[in-house]
């Protein structure tokens, strides 16, 4: 039996494979269930006894890629050391999901952003849930000391995850010309630079003195 429930994951599994890779070339609005049914080499029947419909596919796929990609991180992160080093390995993480899965990247940015009932779906809990794991590296950065004390998490968040977004939707944009990695880690040290506790200095500081401010004053 548990052999049997293999089979039908694995193909549910290729039968997803096949839905992005012509989610990618056709977009999600041009492409049919007979597409999907075709790159899979299944019948339509056959597809229909896993998925409910086009729909069903494509809030399907985020739910397969997000969980494993929850399920790496949760995996490496008690082997890596310090809060900065936690989220700098979480974006990583989204930087090779997107990059090494173009047709992925694409469908997330101009397809599943755009729709509300996606909010409604498993996939979105996932999604929630990694974008939570952010949120809690964030905060136990700021517990440690190792970031700010006065930061908002929900801010630096939406910050790294937005910037993410915007680099990849200009890489699919310039047709995928754009050198990814020139921009990631930049792009994190300005962020580490501005949420990073900055460390007490016990020199003495000098202020410049407008010798205008001291006339007709006398002198000491």
């Amino acid at each position: 039996m548990a052999n049997s429930r293999k089979r039908l994951s694995d193909r549910a599994n290729h039968i997803l494979e096949a839905a992005l890779r012509v989610f990618g070339e056709k977009g999600y609005y041009d492409a049919t269930i007979s597409d999907i049914a075709k790159a899979a080499r299944v019948s339509e029947a056959t597809l229909y006894d896993y998925f409910a419909g086009k729909e069903d596919i494509l809030f399907s796929i985020p739910a397969k890629l997000t969980r494993e990609g929850i399920e790496l991180s949760d995996k490496i992160a008690p082997y890596i050391k310090g809060a900065e080093n936690r989220l700098r390995a979480l974006v990583y993480g989204y930087f090779y999901l997107y990059r090494d899965n173009p047709d992925y990247s694409r469908l997330v940015l101009l397809d599943l952003k755009h729709n509300r009932k996606f909010l409604e779906t498993e996939a979105y809990q996932l999604v929630r849930r990694a974008a939570g794991n952010l949120l809690a590296v964030i905060r136990d950065g700021m517990k440690s000391g190792e970031f700010r004390p006065d930061l908002d998490p929900y801010l630096v968040r939406s910050m790294l995850l937005g910037t993410i977004e915007h680099i990849f939707f200009r890489w699919h944009l310039m047709n995928r010309r754009v050198e990814l990695a020139d921009f990631v880690d930049p792009m994190l040290e300005i962020l580490f630079s501005g949420i990073r506790r900055k460390k007490e200095s016990s020199a003495i500081a000098i202020k410049m003195v407008d010798a205008r401010d001291h006339r007709g004053k006398g002198t000491a």
